[in-house]
């Protein structure tokens, strides 16, 4: 071979083992670019140029950026997503009637523990969950995964004031990983996962219906629809989503893990090692609001009816402060270093998370049970998307301290090699999905068979 030849492979060589380094960026990338051009020209970026940092909040709580479907290409895409039942989610309806009566039956239904209940519930389900796992080996699990069935346990119990079945919390947990893997675009939607959960709520609610009324509003379908969107698909996968970054910033911040381990000097510690993990991980990436009427703004031009409004919450939280990307749990310690731009659950002016008033607490009694058993070790990437659903090994406690090397070298290798096929269909479905959901125009189609009309004309959709 010449030397020129030589070069030719070396060089091609050299550009497949790099591929892990690069693609998965150059993808993410390019699925932004995908999801920026649905939402067309008029989409608004909040914090960006139009709406800086300073008016965030003021502009997310104004009254009138509280259209959340009608009027947005990118409500297709989530109703989409969403589906069965995106008119009756609870994030997704519009302001009014419905909205406000299916808001006050959430909070009604998560209103029923107490501190304590939530405690004992969270902290059994919890256990019951990794009993099945057993204590005595090293386990290699993928977080959300591990915790989506608690959550599911958790869930139904409050809904229905009693235990949950193991073959009802497969029914869940299919219908919540279905729609979790659509949304991050590493699965297409199997509908009739879906199908499953509807039929068996429908006729749940026909002979055993749950304590709390369900909204009158709604359809006997609707009401399935409401508590599998809600309940049973949002609050299942957010609290998992939120477990499974949790402990995989224990798994890769052993010094955090140690001083938990070894009782932190304040019992607040942990509550501090939650506030960083959602600061650096926020469960939500950009919110949209539609608005309904012009906002207003001190010398600067308002913000007409009509607009889309995309709230970046990993931008917005990342402002503002020093040192942002080092994981620091101290941080909350003192006022001058308190982050201000921080707003896990929404703004309450806005359609904030129901979950806002017990996650914390929740978060806390499930983690502090797995520490209790399990040392957590993960040399995975983690990222806020989390794609790979959080590779980590839960190590007994009893097992030698430093004996994971190997284990941990080959779970770096394998992550990032599985970045390269996985971010490719990413890629591939995550397109197929945007363009098939501006062909059925959900969304769309939806609100122009409504009384009154035609929908708008949906932005980015000409």
């Amino acid at each position: 071979m010449t030397a020129v030849t030589w070069a030719a492979v070396a060089a091609g060589a050299g550009l497949v083992l790099s591929l892990p380094y690069w693609l998965p960026r150059v993808v993410v990338a390019l699925r932004v670019a995908i999801f920026a051009r649905v939402n067309g020209d008029e989409g608004i970026t909040a914090p960006g140029r139009e709406v800086p940092v300073a008016e965030f909040r003021q502009v997310y709580g104004h009254p009138a950026a509280n259209g959340r479907s009608r009027g947005a290409a990118l409500s297709d895409l989530f109703w989409y997503w969403l589906a069965p039942g995106p008119e009756v989610h609870q994030e997704h309806l519009e302001p009014g009637p419905r909205y406000d009566d299916v808001a006050r039956t959430t909070r009604q239904i998560l209103a029923g523990p107490s501190r304590a209940e939530w405690t004992e519930l969270v902290n059994r389900c919890t256990r019951r969950v990794l009993d099945e796992l057993g204590e005595a080996s090293v386990h290699q699990v993928r977080l959300r995964d591990l915790m989506m069935p608690v959550w599911a346990e958790v869930y139904h119990e409050v809904v229905f004031r009693e235990p949950c079945p193991r073959p009802v919390r497969d029914l869940i947990t299919g219908n919540a990983d279905d729609v979790v893997s659509a949304l991050k675009c590493t699965g297409l939607r199997h509908m009739d996962r879906r199908a499953r959960l509807t039929a068996h709520l429908s006729e749940r609610l026909a002979n055993d219906p749950p304590p709390v009324p369900l909204p009158s509003t709604l359809t006997e379908r609707e009401r399935a629809y409401y508590l599998q969107g809600t309940f049973f698909n949002t609050a299942v996968v957010q609290m998992s989503e939120a477990m499974a970054h949790l402990l995989l910033a224990l798994a890769t911040h052993g010094d955090v893990q140690d001083r938990l381990r070894a009782g932190a000097e304040d019992s607040d510690y942990l509550d501090r090692v939650i506030d960083e993990t959602l600061r650096h991980f926020p469960l939500f990436g950009v919110a949209h609001r539609i608005t309904t009427g012009e906002i207003p703004r001190s010398g600067r031009p308002a913000i007409p009816a009509g607009s889309v409004l995309l709230f970046n919450y990993p931008e917005y939280q990342r402002s503002g402060m020093s040192a942002a990307e080092r994981f620091d749990p101290d941080r909350w310690l003192a006022k001058d270093t308190r982050p201000s731009a921080y707003i896990p659950f929404g703004v309450s002016a806005n359609r904030p998370c129901p979950a806002r008033g017990f996650a914390v607490l929740t978060m806390r009694v499930a983690a502090e049970e797995v520490l209790r058993r399990f040392r957590l070790e993960s040399s995975a990437e983690h990222t806020r998307s989390l794609p790979n659903r959080g590779p980590c090994l839960l190590v007994p406690h009893s097992a030698a301290p430093g004996g994971m090397r190997l284990r941990l070298a080959a779970m770096r290798l394998g992550d990032r090699w599985a970045a390269v096929p996985r971010s490719l269909t990413q890629l591939v479905l995550g397109t197929y999905m945007v363009w098939d959901a501006r062909r059925q125009g959900l969304c769309r189609t939806y609100f122009a068979d409504r009384p009154g009309g035609s929908a708008p004309t949906a932005v980015g959709s000409r």
